[in-house]
């Protein structure tokens, strides 16, 4: 696919991650013909939309086995939490309102509604996540998000008050769809609020690591109100956030039914100040890029001559492109430790390295931890405090490599 998924422009692409497996398909097994797709990026001219050119099917992504559950990080609970409650004030949500969620995951945002009384309804296409949702209580459809599903909500309840998505949006190709649904099932007076990686933040911290199969999108608040506005709505505003290494928060109502907030016009400014809608931008994107994979690469050889012993930690999506695009082999990093159950004694995604349990990470005695959830870093650090204290030292590659 060449063109752009927003708008139908031509794609510039900047560059070729090459052949890549599903992220989260960790598997029991060593994969020796494991499935894999051309991971290219590139930018649309016309509308500012970064996007995967090609993406796998999203049942190859979405299913029973999806490996990744939101509620397995403490922050991440209390930035849901946080998100909940200002929702539920701004718009002064009732035992009378209703909230629909894209993408719930386990439940980790809903449920704080549902402690609330207030309807709540979680779309989850990932069965196994969706089971999880279903414990804690939530109404949840797990089936993707569609026309037929929107029908259903609005027949058994009534028009979203406010529809949700946290991480999800930027996951879906048939994006004009996405937001046609979602007018039809916002209320009048409603709001669709969501959340995604950041691409100014991606692009400043060359965080090239949080491109994968899922993140088809890569947005900006110039993406978004355009992607909007072509779905006769419009964007509000916008709010940055610390998760996943520099999120932003897009607020999204019908047109003309809300005032847009000074934010939107200074985000969009600050977008072109740093040159967001320039090509050259990303083409110098991937200069850096190719600078942290040499000089990586170079570090973890010259740790291997010397005897040193190098472990990963958390087996994150991210960890996937870095490790593949990179070319780490287990030669280089002969485990990556993880605190998912399902991700035991599991083998990482097209390189094969050994997936333990998080458990075991302190008697391995490593001399360096590269840490792929780098996110998480100062939560994690401050877990890691005192054992890290003992001559070990961490191994960071984001905004550039650096050894702590």
């Amino acid at each position: 696919m060449n063109s752009c998924r927003v708008c139908g422009n031509n794609l510039k692409e900047f560059i070729n991650f090459g052949m890549m497996p599903i992220a989260n398909s960790f598997k029991k097994t060593i994969q020796i013909d494991e499935y894999k797709f051309q991971m290219s990026v590139g930018f649309c001219e016309n509308c500012m939309t970064v996007q995967l050119i090609n993406q796998p099917d999203p049942v190859k992504m979405f299913h029973e086995n999806y490996a990744f559950f939101s509620s397995s990080s403490n922050y991440m609970q209390t930035h849901f939490r946080e998100f909940a409650n200002k929702v539920i004030e701004d718009r002064l949500l009732d035992k009378k309102s209703i909230v629909v969620e894209i993408g719930c995951n386990d439940g980790i945002l809903l449920e704080n509604f549902k402690e609330r009384k207030i309807i709540s309804v979680g779309i989850e296409p990932s069965k196994n996540v969706a089971r999880i949702a279903e414990k804690k209580g939530i109404d949840v459809i797990n089936e993707f998000f569609n026309e037929n599903v929107v029908n259903q909500i609005v027949k058994k309840f009534k028009k979203a008050d406010v529809i949700l998505s946290a991480n999800v949006i930027c996951h879906i190709p048939d994006i004009n769809s996405i937001f046609s649904g979602i007018k039809k099932l916002l209320a009048s007076d409603g709001l669709f609020i969501f959340e995604d990686p950041y691409l100014l933040d991606i692009i400043n911290k060359n965080s090239f690591d949080q491109i994968y199969d899922e993140h088809v999108f890569l947005f900006s608040a110039m993406s978004v109100s355009y992607l909007a506005n072509k779905n006769d709505l419009e964007l509000i505003c916008v709010q940055p956030q610390k998760t996943h290494g520099g999120s932003m928060r897009y607020t999204i109502g019908h047109k003309n039914a809300h005032k847009i907030d000074k934010s939107v016009v200074n985000q969009i400014s600050l977008e072109k100040t740093n040159g967001l809608h320039l090509f050259k931008s990303y083409c110098n994107f991937e200069i850096n890029i190719l600078k942290i994979k040499v000089e990586l690469i170079n570090l973890l050889k010259i740790l291997k001559s010397e005897n040193k012993t190098v472990v990963g930690y958390a087996a994150t999506s991210k960890s996937t492109t870095l490790i593949n695009f990179f070319g780490i082999t287990s030669d280089l990093l002969p485990v990556i430790f993880d605190t998912t159950p399902n991700k035991f004694n599991t083998y990482s995604p097209g390189a094969n390295i050994p997936i333990l349990p998080y458990s075991l990470f302190h008697e391995s005695d490593p001399d360096y931890v590269l840490l792929f959830a780098w996110n998480h870093s100062e939560e994690i650090m401050t877990k890691e405090a005192s054992f890290m204290k003992e001559n070990r030292k961490w191994i960071l590659y984001v905004p550039k490599l650096q050894v702590i």
